[in-house]
């Protein structure tokens, strides 16, 4: 075993033993087919817990977004996103007028990969996700077979907030679900919406937020 896969290992069993990482499939069972699973935002470890919430078949061909500016400041972040998770990294900003941020996507979703992304684009600290950015109807609409994933993550502010660097034992849970696609001549305004919703509606009973992992 790789010093990355045991990472990851490691990581996942840290994550549910701090968290629980219950992961609901109350939409669409966890198959190891190519989706594009979207996920509010709340905190850097979003990331560490969906990947523990995932069956291990799934993660082997599921690759995270992971934002370029703060995942590649470091040689240990660079190393543990693309080392362990296998992320692609996007800029938030453009170094160029002519650059193309979903480029990196685009290529891994031809290659088969699935995809978690954050298309808030950076986190809410509200608890409601924030207006979602135009790159997933772009993605939608580039590759129309593969189906987009609602993915709830709940609770996880709690456990690491900003400015955190120990996490606090919270029990979490991921819902995953029904999947939706592009439907034809919807606009893209109206499509953001329309996926705004679906991922609020994964949202589980209020009465898990205040449970905390014995």
């Amino acid at each position: 075993m790789s010093v990355a896969d045991f990472t990851g290992q490691l990581l996942t069993f840290i994550a549910r033993l701090i968290t629980g990482a219950q992961g609901h499939w109350k939409g669409c069972p966890p198959l190891p087919e190519q989706r594009i699973y979207f996920a509010n935002h709340q905190s850097h470890f979003d990331i560490v817990l969906i990947w523990a919430a995932f069956p291990h078949e799934l993660r082997a061909q599921t690759r995270a977004i992971a934002a370029r500016d703060y995942w590649a400041k470091s040689a240990f972040r660079t190393w543990l996103t693309s080392a362990v998770f296998n992320a692609i990294y996007v800029s938030r900003t453009r170094a160029k007028p002519d650059e193309d941020p979903l480029e990196p996507l685009v290529e891994a979703l031809g290659h088969g990969d699935s995809l978690v992304i954050f298309p808030e684009g950076t986190r809410s600290h509200t608890g409601t996700p924030l207006a979602f950015k135009s790159g997933l109807f772009h993605l939608a609409e580039q590759f129309p077979h593969v189906p987009l994933v609602p993915t709830w993550i709940d609770n996880v502010q709690r456990v690491m907030p900003k400015g955190e660097v120990v996490p606090v034992p919270i029990l979490c849970t991921v819902t995953f679900g029904e999947p939706i696609r592009l439907q034809p001549g919807e606009s893209k305004a109206d499509f953001l919406v329309r996926a705004r919703e679906a991922l609020l509606a994964q949202r589980p009973n209020p009465e898990w937020a205040e449970k905390v992992v014995a």
